[in-house]
């Protein structure tokens, strides 16, 4: 039951601590549209989103007014366009096009979902698919992409990795004139969620229902702001389980939301992602959480234990207001997203190899980092590589977003604006791990994978 107090101090974390439902993603299968003939089934893709997702961004607003509850975006996420490929063949680009002209007539933020999985190997279209990610990305404003190149149970596909350095890299080179925002939309995954609510790595997975509402919370300023509050004597103990008390309240907030959602479209709900993803407004920073807890800067030593902390309490206080808590839940680490990560980066506290180490603790992985424009296809694939293996040994989802910034060089800044922020050009060491990675293969799935 909720008191006056609680009602009072939800509030005060709206007006005063940038508490907000991040994103409420519809999750739209996209099955029944795969024809023979790729002109048929963007027909059929369009008419099916657009009658799904008429009244999403409409509900959504309208929850924002009865609630007072902010609602920053409103998205879809559609089945692995490489599966439609599949069927129809002919040129991948018509249906980012499509899922853009979608994207527009609904109204919303952003569509994820021009996406293959590949941790096994190369199925009809995927190759096809990934190699028209550059150009796709570069038609397009709204649509966004990912690649599944690993996961625990299969290992590493080390083809696709190779193939992935190249695809960002081009990505960027496509897109230069628009501050390389191409790679920006895209992720590279190992054991990728399939009800991820958050772009760009959002599609949605073959096992999800023909439709469904996922909703994803953000919460950092408030955490930050309660830390601020805690006596600096407090022990570590008393820093988790505050963190839990806030993590509880703030996911009750989005379940509260994604049930009227679901009630209002006549969609099934699917999940809360308690992930507190940061954004460059002032006060809404993971970096300035860890900083709290006790650290001079982010990046100095002590930054992996303390998010190790941080991302255990989250979810363990989600789990307790949730019977369905999935997606990526815990800490994201976006440099380029997060006022703290980007003065520690310009500050040089805060290195490439610093947040690999995080990423073994957090939730997802090397996020909106941008990486000098003279790196390698290589070294990106390698880049990738490293945080596959974190993942597929952890049993955890890994990532990589990176963006080569053409032209620029380490301290140099590239500037997205909105959301994705802005970012110092980070140092990349850029030995040549060329003879690894176009050696190809697999990585074989490790011990862990057996657990049948």
């Amino acid at each position: 039951m909720l008191n006056v107090n609680d009602i009072l101090e939800t509030i005060k974390m709206i007006e005063e601590e940038n508490l907000d439902i991040r994103t409420i993603t519809m999750g739209i299968s996209l099955l029944s549209c795969a024809t023979d003939d790729i002109d048929r089934s963007c027909e059929k893709i369009y008419d099916k989103i657009c009658k799904k997702a008429e009244h999403l961004v409409k509900t959504g607003e309208d929850i924002e007014k009865m609630y007072g509850i902010p609602i920053i975006n409103k998205r879809i996420a559609v089945t692995p366009i490489a599966m439609l490929l599949a069927a129809s063949g002919g040129n991948p680009v018509k249906y980012a096009l499509t899922l853009e002209k979608a994207a527009n007539t609904v109204g919303v933020n952003f569509l994820g979902g021009y996406s293959a999985l590949v941790q096994k190997g190369f199925a009809a279209g995927d190759e096809v698919l990934i190699r028209s990610i550059p150009e796709a990305l570069a038609v397009t404003e709204h649509i966004c992409s990912s690649v599944n190149i690993g996961s625990t149970k299969t290992g590493i596909n080390m083809d696709a990795v190779k193939l992935m350095g190249y695809i960002v890299k081009r990505s960027a080179e496509l897109t230069e004139k628009q501050n390389c925002i191409g790679p920006a939309k895209l992720v590279v995954f190992c054991n990728a969620p399939e009800d991820n609510p958050f772009m760009a790595g959002a599609f949605h997975g073959a096992g999800e229902p023909e439709c469904v509402i996922n909703v994803g919370v953000s919460g950092p300023g408030v955490v930050r702001a309660a830390l601020n509050k805690l006596d600096k004597t407090a022990d570590l103990t008393e820093v988790a389980d505050l963190i839990k008390r806030i993590a509880f309240k703030i996911t009750r907030m989005g379940q509260l939301v994604g049930k009227e959602a679901s009630s209002r479209l006549s969609v099934p709900f699917g999940i809360v992602d308690l992930s507190l993803a940061p954004t460059p407004a002032i006060g809404d920073s993971v970096a300035h959480i860890l900083e709290e807890m006790g650290l001079t800067q982010c990046g100095c030593h002590g930054t992996t234990a303390a998010l190790a902390l941080l991302n255990d309490a989250v979810k363990k206080g989600g789990v307790m207001a949730s019977s369905h808590v999935g997606g990526l839940s815990g800490a994201f680490i976006p440099v380029s997203e997060d006022a703290g990560m980007i003065d520690a980066a310009r500050s040089g506290n805060l290195t490439l190899e610093k947040l690999e180490a995080m990423t073994a603790v957090c939730s997802v992985g090397l996020d909106m980092i941008v990486i000098p424009g003279e790196t390698t296809p290589e070294v990106i694939s390698a880049i990738i590589a490293d945080e596959a293996a974190i993942g597929m040994v952890n049993s955890k989802t890994t990532a990589v977003r990176v963006i080569p910034a053409i032209g620029k060089k380490v301290g140099e800044e590239l500037e997205f604006g909105g959301l994705l922020g802005s970012g110092p050009v980070m140092p990349v060491n850029q030995t040549a791990p060329d003879v690894f990675i176009h050696r190809g293969g697999r990585i074989p799935a490790p011990m862990q994978s057996l657990k049948n």
